[in-house]
């Protein structure tokens, strides 16, 4: 499945044309894309890389690529590329998103901005806009790193931040390897690797994205525009110690690694409150894992971020300094791997502030904020646009969650907010690819 699909690039840009029917709205849309892996249970939805809901996901978005005339094109890493114009002829403005998820995710982080996109060039194309330039939407692959543990692998891979030796070696958390799963959903693994050529061909890289804090909120505004995307990495602590009997081995006897993992989480916190950065545990694995059992393995991740590289230093070093202190006092093994890490991504100041002067010439952004300066502002969320700026100019919006919540189900962004972003992303694109 990789390579072009829907019969070759379009020759030319110019004028999108008349569809060959007519487009979802971005209600519809929405409301299409949905049910597609959502647990009824939790709420949540459960979009994981090369699973079954992910094949609905990339069918919807093929759908709605062919429904606008849009060329379909499957890449060497499995991202989905939605083609107007010819993507040969270079300087290409494109944008998109994700549409996989964390477990029990929200259903927008990562889909509204496949969604927008799409409405966006709906947009122009109500408009009349005129293409001077190759345009495409994208669907970034495994951006979340549910399944294999490493985030934005479709983007890391096509930028060459991801070995083929490296991503061969990922597995999930029943064992299964990242090659087994492409081939059982279709895909060739021998084929993944980097796609310098490809990014060469785009001029500029545009993400919308659900804001994942409440900056906007608390400042009023539908709309922002990225400044920078924090320092964040994930590192893996195994505690080991020895399993036995939980009914009859003495306490003073046990050489429990659950304890000083305990400890370590307790750490991770008060290291973060005392530097004014982020740690975070959110996944851990046990072995055995029986109830009766005192576990021979506790293996822990953390998830840390901070504004700046010093900060984020002084978290991890404190974390692991304490680990390894609570680790000794039990008599237990500590190993510290670094799964991955993305340092600070300052997007570029010339893209930025030419997507922030369109917003506020155009009135739309400037409208929508009140008539005030359409904010800029930092995340500490990773993004596949933070991983293609080493390659690609690129930029991001953010759209308000009026609750702050993201990677759960009571993420949220109001109706109106939505359709202000599509609006904000189709004035964008149009001053970037359009005369």
């Amino acid at each position: 499945m990789n390579g072009s699909e829907g019969g070759g690039p379009e020759p030319g840009a110019g004028a999108p044309g008349p569809w060959p029917g007519e487009p979802e709205s971005f209600q519809e849309m929405w409301r299409g894309l949905a049910p597609l892996g959502l647990d009824r249970g939790s709420g949540g939805y459960r979009r994981y890389a090369w699973s079954g809901a992910d094949a609905e996901c990339r069918e919807w978005f093929r759908a709605q690529a062919e429904s606008r005339g849009l060329v379909h094109e499957v890449d060497r890493n499995g991202n989905q590329w939605a083609w107007h114009g010819d993507p040969r002829a270079g300087d290409a403005v494109v944008t998109g998103s994700h549409l996989d998820s964390v477990p029990d995710g929200g259903a927008f982080d990562g889909p509204l901005g496949v969604v927008s996109s799409f409405a966006a060039l709906d947009e122009l194309r109500r408009r009349g806009a005129e293409f001077v330039r190759p345009f495409a939407v994208v669907n970034f692959g495994d951006e979340e790193g549910a399944r294999f543990g490493l985030a934005c692998v479709g983007s890391r891979l096509a930028a060459g931040q991801l070995t083929v030796e490296d991503a061969h070696r990922l597995r999930d958390g029943n064992g299964v390897p990242l090659p087994r799963a492409m081939e059982a959903a279709g895909y060739d693994p021998d084929a993944i690797g980097p796609d310098p050529e490809r990014l060469a061909r785009i001029g500029a890289f545009v993400e919308l994205h659900v804001e994942q804090g409440r900056a906007l909120d608390l400042s009023g505004d539908p709309v922002g525009v990225a400044s920078a995307i924090w320092p964040h990495g994930r590192w893996r602590f195994d505690f080991r110690g020895e399993a036995n009997h939980a009914g009859t081995t003495r306490l003073a006897d046990r050489r429990d690694p659950m304890l000083p993992y305990a400890e370590t989480v307790l750490a991770a916190r008060r290291e973060a409150e005392l530097a004014g950065g982020l740690a975070t545990f959110g996944k851990i694995a046990v072995e055995p894992n029986g109830v009766n059992a005192i576990p021979s393995l506790v293996r822990g991740w953390l998830d840390s971020r901070a504004a700046d590289q010093g900060t984020l230093d002084a978290v991890v070093s404190g974390v692991e300094r304490a680990a390894r202190e609570h680790a000794e006092r039990a008599g237990i093994d500590l190993d510290v791997v670094r799964e991955s890490f993305t340092p600070v991504v300052d997007f570029q100041h010339a893209l930025r502030d030419e997507i922030r002067r369109v917003l506020e010439k155009r009135g739309r952004g400037g409208a929508d904020t009140g008539g005030r300066a359409v904010p800029v502002l930092g995340t500490g969320a990773g993004h596949d646009a933070g991983i293609l700026s080493a390659s690609v100019p690129t930029a991001m919006l953010f759209v308000r969650n009026p609750t702050g919540i993201s990677h759960s189900p009571a993420e949220h962004a109001a109706e109106d907010d939505c359709v202000a972003g599509v609006r904000a992303l189709a004035d964008v694109l149009e001053g970037l690819a359009c005369s």
